[in-house]
């Protein structure tokens, strides 16, 4: 029987829960200085000059340098849509953009002594008018960049014609619905904050450590930025304690580490602090969006369009990009005859912004389906019975959508079918309106979701190897950077499958640029489906070759040998005792110059589409307009589940950031572009207080666009979990005549969309 869908506990939490885990703050660098930053306190302002006189003569530092000094061209993310002016300096260079902005780095033979000298560096701003509200900087009366004329970005599609008449996209709509929504701005709040450290060796090259997703990127940035080829640069990413997207780019001041190190001849390490994380670790979503839907009043959507400002912060990087991924998955799952898209990313005096969990995906799903309650609520139907009437049919797969979106494989009215009998909403619906007959305080509030999403985007090759050592173990090396997903027990569970080893007798390694070849990384629900299937894919070529050494050294045919059931190595079928273990087979493949040993650049087949469907059940004081998440139930399929527990905790996950975004975070600047979330004491970061037992369901359709039939898992619990927790609150509320309530809806928000709807 294969381990293939089997619970099989994680091998990767016996350390973490016995030694702990080594991370980038833990990895001993003897003689090592310490950095620290000077950030801009101003939003906005030019530098009318820096004095770091008395910071170089402080006690124990080593050096304290300008943009000046640097010299760094700027850095930029490799993207023609992304222009040049607006590249992000290694150190503010005559104008800061954003309060945390690095404008000196400091040096010190402690991590005391560099923050205290940072005190004694003298910076003069001429303060500028700030741009916070993305909404505001499309106006261009504030140019973050006076060079590039504007503070749009980049942009998609072409804006929509309002109105209903004649050559619309709502032309024949009996009803149509308008509603601005918005998408926040959200921390990632990895509990491993940023940190990188670099030393030269003697012969003058560079080893690196630092907490990321894309340890290859990392190194191919450094070799840029010293001006050296690659193979000069070693990237080790030690165990990294959360990336959420946030630590997929490079980020200019973990990689000016290197640069000082070098500088110094001297080993230098930077850990930021929590409050600096917040500042600038890249921020997530960040759109304001504006939906029309329209259709007859018999519950069918006939058009559908979304005009999207992307806030991008002070410098444009992956979160200026993201409305090409909301754009890919405009229409859901629904069968939309007509649909437009129209976005506009622009610069903002803010913390710059990244991709964080579900990346320009859950943006999508969270305006169709807050459309989809709209339109319902407009038209007086059940929300369910507007989504069954707009679905598209499993029998209808593979199916493009209008905007042009090709999905491989699916059955999203099973889904939701299967959510409503999982969840019993007849009876939910039959108590909700039991409470509103009674005029209860405490009003039930029943939101849904039907979800689609895109995962494994990018095309490209994955890397992987699996070799048998002299022992009779077997190593993999993987070019994807676990941080928390699984990746050790996945993989040693798709080799010990094929090679009929136990899981503990295969070795996992990963994210160190030296030990393995080459690698993408660990991003966008990837990983099972490019680096596991190449994985796979190496172990077969192991067991071929394996096959033919044990037959010739056994004097039978190749077809004869299979994998010994106790997992000691080959035998020929139906003979036992005719056997070799792994261990002599690989001493005889060394013997005969040939390692039992197999390296796989996979190249994907395109990318894959998980879905499903959520409810979440929230129970709202009308007096306090405080809300309490009662159920959530989920209703997921990503393919075929290698493993059932490593599913249901990346879902688990998932649900609670989607939960956390709807009901409690949100970064907040004030009108001058001042933070006012800055720590976890003022930034509401989710608890398991505020978190019911989810409720899970599983459907498994295997895609056709891998042997392992898999898609990705990772961010769809925060995809689907987000819009059907916002819109439970609002239907909680929709009979006292609330209509919309931005997220999150905090007590306050809630509290006072009660009142304004008051008669």
């Amino acid at each position: 029987m294969s381990i293939l869908g089997h619970r099989v506990l994680r091998k990767e939490d016996i350390k973490f829960l016995t030694v702990g885990g080594t991370y980038v703050d833990d990895v001993d660098l003897p003689g090592a200085a310490w950095l620290a930053y000077v950030r801009s306190p101003l939003a906005h302002a030019r530098i009318a000059g820096i004095d770091v006189t008395r910071a170089r003569q402080a006690p124990g530092v080593v050096d304290a340098v300008t943009a000046q000094d640097v010299g760094l061209a700027p850095s930029r993310m490799d993207a023609d849509e992304i222009p040049e002016v607006m590249a992000r300096p290694f150190l503010a260079t005559g104008t800061v953009r954003f309060v945390g902005e690095p404008v000196v780095a400091v040096v010190a033979n402690s991590l005391a002594e560099a923050v205290d000298a940072c005190e004694l560096v003298e910076v003069d701003y001429d303060p500028l008018v700030p741009v916070v509200d993305p909404s505001m900087a499309l106006d261009d009366d504030v140019l973050l960049f006076p060079e590039a004329g504007t503070n749009v970005v980049t942009s998609i599609g072409e804006p929509n014609v309002e109105g209903v008449g004649e050559g619309s996209l709502f032309d024949g709509c009996e009803v149509v619905v308008r509603q601005r929504i918005l998408n926040q701005r959200v921390a990632p709040c990895p509990l491993e904050v940023r940190a990188s450290a670099a030393t030269f060796g003697p012969d003058g090259r560079l080893t690196f450590y630092v907490s990321s997703q894309t340890p290859f990127t990392m190194r191919e940035d450094l070799a840029k930025m010293l001006g050296v080829d690659e193979d000069r640069v070693r990237v080790i990413a030690p165990d990294v304690g959360g990336g959420f997207g946030a630590k997929i780019e490079p980020y200019p001041d973990e990689l000016l580490v290197a640069w000082l190190a070098r500088r110094l001849s001297r080993p230098v390490r930077w850990t930021e602090t929590r409050s600096e994380s917040m500042l600038g670790i890249g921020h997530g979503r960040g759109q304001v969006q504006y939906v029309t839907i329209g259709g007859s009043r018999d519950g069918k959507v006939a058009a559908y369009y979304l005009e999207v400002v992307q806030d991008s912060g002070a410098y444009p990087q992956i979160g200026a990009l993201l409305p090409d991924l909301t754009k890919t998955m405009l229409t859901g799952t629904y069968d939309i005859p007509k649909a437009g898209f129209f976005s506009r990313s622009v610069v903002t005096n803010t913390t710059p912004l990244t991709a964080y969990r579900g990346a320009g995906r859950p943006e999508a799903t969270a305006a169709i389906e807050r459309s989809m309650d709209l339109f319902a609520a407009e038209i007086g139907m059940d929300p369910a019975d507007v989504r069954r009437a707009n679905l598209i049919g499993a029998d209808r797969f593979p199916f493009t959508t209008v905007i042009g979106t090709q999905y491989d494989i699916g059955d999203y009215q099973g889904a939701l079918d299967l959510l409503l009998e999982v969840s019993g909403y007849k009876e939910l619906r039959e108590e909700q309106a039991g409470r509103r007959r009674s005029a209860a305080p405490s009003q039930l509030g029943l939101g849904m979701s039907v979800y689609v999403e895109i995962t494994n985007a990018d095309e490209g090759t994955e890397f992987s190897s699996v070799e048998i050592r002299p022992d009779g173990k077997a190593v993999v090396k993987t070019g994807t950077s676990a941080h928390g997903q699984g990746h050790a027990t996945a993989w040693s569970m798709v080799v010990a499958e094929k090679l009929g080893l136990s899981v503990d007798d295969v070795e996992f390694v990963q994210s160190d640029t030296d030990i393995v070849k080459s690698g993408i990384g660990t991003f966008g629900s990837r990983s099972l489906q490019s680096g596991g299937v190449a994985t796979r894919r190496a172990a077969t070529r192991v067991l071929e070759m394996a096959k033919d050494l044990a037959a010739d050294m056994l004097e039978t045919a190749p077809e004869d040998v299979v994998a010994d059931p106790a997992g000691g190595g080959l035998q020929v079928a139906g003979v036992p005792s005719a056997r070799k273990s792994w261990a002599e087979l690989s001493g005889a493949a060394t013997e005969r110059g040939a390692p039992l040993l197999a390296e796989v650049d996979y190249e994907f087949q395109g990318a894959t589409y998980p879905f499903g469907a959520h409810l979440a059940v929230v129970e709202v004081d009308t007096e306090t307009g405080k809300v309490v998440l009662r159920r959530m139930v989920a209703v997921d399929d990503a393919g075929r589940i290698l493993n059932p527990l490593l599913a249901d905790g990346q879902i688990h996950g998932g649900l609670a950031q989607g939960v956390a975004q709807a009901l409690l975070e949100e970064f907040r600047y004030d009108e001058d572009g001042n933070p006012l979330t800055t720590n976890l004491a003022d930034y509401t970061f989710v608890s398991a207080a505020e978190l019911p037992s989810f409720e899970c369901a599983r459907m498994e359709t295997p895609t056709p666009k891998n042997e392992l039939g898999a898609k990705g898992i990772g961010e769809s619990g925060t995809i689907g979990s987000t819009p059907a927790v916002h819109n439970a609150v609002v239907d909680a509320l929709a009979h006292l005549g609330v209509r919309h309530i931005d997220m999150p809806t905090t007590p306050e928000r809630v509290w006072r969309a009660i009142t304004a709807a008051a008669p």
